[in-house]
């Protein structure tokens, strides 16, 4: 999800205040299961299907935009961007970082790749289901940011994810579905780009895609794809990078495939069973 949608993700999961329109979402057609394999002519169900999940999106767009206001300015690159080059989406093939802690990854060298890992992975932490309960949202919190960012972070995402707002998307106070019921987020980076390197400071985008939505015979928002671009600001702070602003942002977003949807069991067995990665530039 985006929490364009982020909280990230994809919804949620997991945004900014600058978040402009909404990626397109396809939902399977026909009765029955939510993630029926079959296609079908588009009903007034599917209808209302989309209309729902874009108000999950937009609900979470305005949760992002809320916690990031009055932070920095993301804008787009300016002089100091690199232009592309022939070596610019290789992989390097460094080792990313040194360690990892609470399962986010730690460590990260003071240099253009050094950041770029990390805001690779301070996306996936960022838009994430964990990002929507308080406990987990709370250590993300203090291991993603800069430490003076800490406090007012948290109050900002507390507000934004409150019980409230949680309820909206059919879960608890705590950031749970219900029984029976799987909430998924899951952000994969596709690429980073250096906007802006300079001493302590970088500026970085990540463009993703991911999945969000709620998996279960009883989902009224069932998961679907969504690609955004996080906008990172990250500053050197006690060793290592560490965020001290961000915004999501839509896009760019290629054709959907013609893929065969699937079973809504399928989709949460598959985020439970499927480990995510570090990721590195």
């Amino acid at each position: 999800m985006s929490l364009s949608d982020g909280g990230g993700y994809g919804g949620g999961e997991p945004g900014g205040p600058d978040t402009g329109g909404q990626t397109r979402t396809r939902l399977p057609d026909g009765d029955g299961d939510t993630y029926g394999a079959a296609r079908r002519p588009r009903t007034g169900s599917s209808s209302r299907n989309l209309i729902t999940i874009v108000g999950v999106v937009v609900l979470l767009i305005a949760a992002i935009a809320f916690a990031n206001r009055g932070g920095g300015e993301q804008g787009a690159s300016d002089g100091a961007a690199k232009d592309a080059d022939a070596g610019s989406t290789a992989p390097t093939g460094t080792k990313p970082v040194t360690g990892k802690t609470g399962g986010i990854a730690t460590g990260y060298a003071k240099t253009e790749q050094g950041a770029q890992s990390a805001a690779a992975n301070y996306a996936v932490a960022l838009v994430s289901a964990d990002i929507l309960k308080p406990t987990e949202r709370h250590a993300i919190v203090q291991k993603v940011f800069a430490p003076a960012k800490v406090g007012e972070m948290q109050s900002k995402l507390d507000q934004a994810y409150s019980a409230g707002f949680l309820g909206k998307l059919g879960l608890d106070a705590n950031g749970n579905a219900a029984k029976g019921l799987t909430y998924i987020s899951r952000t994969v980076p596709v690429g980073t780009k250096v906007a802006a390197f300079e001493g302590d400071t970088a500026r970085l985008e990540v463009w993703c895609t991911g999945l969000f939505g709620t998996a279960g015979a009883s989902s009224t928002t069932p998961v679907t794809s969504d690609w955004f671009t996080m906008h990172l600001e990250l500053r050197w702070a006690d060793g290592d990078w560490k965020v001290q602003s961000y915004v999501q942002k839509d896009g760019p977003a290629p054709v959907n495939g013609d893929n065969k949807t699937s079973g809504a069991d399928q989709i949460a067995k598959a985020v439970n069973q499927y480990g995510g990665f570090t990721y590195a530039r």
